[in-house]
């Protein structure tokens, strides 16, 4: 976009062309209180060189794929910080490669397997569905995890998922699914000490002793819980299927609720 003034007052569709965008966009930007013009008398939009130095912005931030709701969240603080922005967005991104690149990876391994895979029971089918699932998180997560719990810590919750019978796999699949159901319903309510928050905290820490077994403290819980906000990938886990925030929700319930 051309540089201006401080003088340019531009009506929306001077300013659609100059930023290469469509009078339309500028009204829903409008609209959703994203980038709100000065109003003439007569009700016509005029935008001065702050409204397109915030459009610069916005167009920036879209190219990069984040959110309206996010960039509307950033630029509204008193001092909007676009570097770290950006570098927490592209840490999200690369989370999001990275767990994409895995899933390519199984569904070619899949593929090449998938002859052999039709050949077989339904009881080495599921065996052959836990080994993936312990060599998937072993290929994402098992380095750091093994750094903090240690081998043994993990060694122990690989066989112990490597054990489990189809039913209680099933149950454990299915707590996994209720707790991102839940989590987007406490999420709605706002509340990290309600009902609901309580026991989507409940709920994961019956999750967490599934993988822990009697490894698990409320403790560790706890921590467990900080360290999901440092790692983008369990960000953009909860986040991608709850919403932004869901992973600061869960931890804040997990600490609201899990004591001892």
């Amino acid at each position: 976009m051309p540089q201006v003034d401080k003088q340019t007052a531009l009506s929306t569709k001077e300013l659609a062309e100059l930023a290469a965008v469509s009078p339309r966009t500028l009204r829903y930007y409008d609209q959703i209180g994203l980038l709100v013009p000065t109003r003439r008398a007569n009700g016509y939009r005029v935008y001065g060189a702050v409204h397109i130095r915030r459009l610069q912005h916005i167009l920036l931030l879209r190219a990069c794929g984040m959110p309206l709701d996010s960039i509307a969240n950033a630029l509204d603080t008193e001092e909007p910080n676009l570097a770290l922005l950006l570098s927490d967005h592209l840490a999200h991104l690369r989370a999001q490669r990275s767990q994409l690149e895995t899933t390519i990876a199984t569904a070619e391994a899949a593929l090449a397997g998938l002859e052999e895979f039709e050949t077989m029971s339904d009881q080495q089918k599921f065996e052959q569905l836990k080994r993936t699932s312990v060599e998937q998180f072993e290929e994402i997560y098992g380095q750091e995890a093994r750094q903090r719990y240690g081998n043994d810590a993990i060694d122990e919750a690989n066989e112990r998922m490597l054990e489990m019978s189809q039913e209680a796999w099933d149950l454990k699949e299915d707590l996994e699914t209720r707790i991102k159901e839940v989590l987007a319903q406490a999420m709605a309510q706002g509340d990290v000490t309600s009902p609901l928050a309580r026991q989507l905290a409940e709920m994961h820490a019956q999750w967490i002793k599934v993988h822990w077994g009697s490894g698990y403290t409320a403790e560790a819980h706890r921590n467990l819980a900080d360290g999901y906000l440092a790692d983008p990938r369990f960000v953009a886990y909860y986040d991608d299927a709850c919403g932004e925030g869901a992973t600061q929700f869960l931890r804040n319930a997990i600490h609201a609720t899990i004591r001892g």
